[in-house]
């Protein structure tokens, strides 16, 4: 899905973009910047050969709705969006780009509802957070036929290993330091 990216940075920052332009990564995610910056950044990114994926929840003056989404995909054609909201990846499924469910784990009724929600939705990929227990990972696999990726308070390379061994296909970090890690 990632073309092997193991690591997915998350942006939020325009030095952070600058050394993600640097790097050999295809993939990032932009979040926590304003909408109107947005147009510029994605077409940055393009003209480096990079896949955009948004966290459609945190750009700031963003509809964080379906029309938000629209947007997106219709006006700056990005690769993806990463949701909490069922009717933003329903609305990925339909304009044909990557459709990443977004939900926080806090305590065995958040698993559950994620798990019952991504299971109506069927999303093309879902980012569990926080990853603080990739042991959640093979509970969350059987329960669900989808690409997990891990991501929220990862530390070290080791940390990112353990959810690789663990069965995501990726992480999401913002921390630059863990962008290009060697993991095995």
């Amino acid at each position: 899905m990632f073309k092997g990216q193991q690591v997915i940075p998350a942006i939020s920052t325009h030095q952070d973009l600058k050394k993600f332009l640097d790097l050999p990564l295809e993939y990032g995610i932009l979040m926590n910047f304003q909408l109107a910056q947005l147009d510029e950044l994605v077409t940055d990114m393009k003209s480096h050969g990079k896949k955009v994926l948004i966290h459609s929840e945190l750009i700031k003056g963003l509809a964080a709705d379906e029309f938000g989404a629209i947007f997106l995909v219709q006006v700056l054609r990005v690769d993806g969006i990463i949701s909490s909201k069922p009717k933003v990846i329903d609305l990925c499924k339909k304009r044909g780009v990557l459709g990443i469910m977004r939900f926080f784990l806090k305590d065995t009724i958040s698993l559950k509802q994620s798990v019952q929600m991504a299971q109506k939705v069927g999303p093309d990929c879902l980012e569990v957070l926080p990853a603080l227990d990739a042991s959640l990972l093979g509970a969350i696999r059987q329960r669900l036929d989808c690409p997990l990726l891990f991501g929220g308070l990862l530390q070290t390379p080791q940390q990112i290993q353990t959810c690789l061994d663990a069965g995501a296909i990726a992480v999401t970090t913002s921390n630059p330091k863990l962008w290009i890690t060697e993991t095995h």
